[in-house]
């Protein structure tokens, strides 16, 4: 009973058999070889368009890659005051970008108030050279509290960029669980939205160690390889993270994986509904769900082996909790059976 993140969950099978089938024999190096073509030409094709592919080594280097793109002196970037690049992320963004700073910006359950956002851009006016400069705009797809943007939504955000020229990322560290949640297109859901750069995340959603920097429309990030080399970003042997995302993207299997994660979590949900000393914080949309537990049923789960963590309630947030009842975060994964819920509502319907 793992809930304490999709990153503890180990490699889908079908993954792992990539990386062993390509391990053998050699392939050139640096994103050259034949298989790093073929995926990448794969992106091009789940994104109906060209576009370029960066590997990186983590989601943080994705973001801050992106945010070095576009990198402006005295640059701000705009992104909810919870998103992970903000409060996770040991200042990455800032430090690799040069000296970039970011801004938090409100919105409810994880996600950026439109208005709230074109406010924060406009603290920063052209004329006022003390202030700095507007340089970019995050989204966070899904939030770092499980929420999923509608499509609505994510072009509303992107009107208050292109207002002001802004470009506009999109953190996919959980993308295909937003994928699937909202059952569009990656298309629909980034650039046909107004998004330029996308974190593509692969790690959480069966991966070995997959994360991808894709630039949507190659003429916004000439410089991209550059600053790729320049941040120890390129790989040698990239032909292993190639080798995860052609089984990846094999036969669907990101998006099915994703589905299972999702379900996992609707069903983990559906169960806190109902039991004993458990409630919903708010509705789960992709495959994280947040969980108010009496102290006792919480013990009671991590005396059985559970793993979870405790949470801090959002910005915001009205929980009303009460005296001896925590905010908990569950994570479901490929890997999370329904076994594993079923057992999870079994513990707290008995505690006491």
């Amino acid at each position: 009973m793992n809930f304490a993140s999709d990153n503890w969950a180990g490699a889908h099978p079908q993954i792992a058999e990539a990386l062993a089938r390509h391990a053998t024999g050699f392939a050139a190096a640096y994103g050259n070889s034949d298989l790093d073509k073929v995926v990448k030409a794969k992106f091009s094709e789940v994104f109906e368009r060209d576009v370029d592919v960066f590997f990186v080594a983590t989601g943080t280097a994705a973001n801050s890659l992106a945010m070095t793109a576009f990198a402006k002196p005295g640059g701000v970037f705009f992104a909810h005051r919870e998103a992970h690049m903000l409060v996770d992320e040991c200042g990455a963004p800032e430090y690799l970008s040069g000296g970039g700073r970011l801004c938090p910006v409100d919105g409810p359950l994880g996600r950026m108030d439109p208005a709230q956002l074109d406010a924060a851009i406009r603290r920063y006016p052209a004329q006022f050279l003390h202030g700095g400069q507007p340089a970019g705009v995050s989204v966070t797809q899904s939030s770092e509290i499980g929420t999923v943007y509608s499509l609505d939504e994510l072009g509303a955000i992107a009107d208050v960029a292109r207002s002001h020229k802004l470009p506009l990322h999109m953190d996919g560290a959980r993308f295909a669980n937003a994928l699937v949640s909202l059952g569009c297109t990656p298309a629909e859901m980034t650039w046909k939205r107004g998004i330029d750069i996308v974190s593509f995340g692969g790690t959480k959603n069966g991966c070995w160690c997959a994360e991808a920097l894709v630039v949507l429309n190659p003429e916004s990030a000439p410089g991209m390889p550059f600053i790729h080399k320049r941040a120890a970003q390129l790989f040698s042997k990239s032909r292993f993270v190639s080798a995860q995302f052609e089984a990846y993207f094999a036969d669907d299997l990101w998006l099915k994986s994703a589905r299972h994660s999702n379900a996992m979590a609707k069903r983990l949900a559906e169960l806190f509904e109902k039991a004993p000393g458990a409630r919903l914080a708010w509705q789960p949309q992709a495959n994280e769900v947040f969980a108010i537990l009496r102290d006792d049923r919480a013990n009671a789960l991590a005396a059985a082996g559970a793993r979870f963590y405790d949470w801090h309630a959002p910005h915001g947030a009205d929980l009303k909790l009460r005296t001896g009842e925590v905010l908990f975060r569950f994570v479901t994964s490929f890997a999370t059976t329904e076994q594993e819920v079923e057992k999870t509502f079994s513990i707290i319907s008995r505690a006491s």
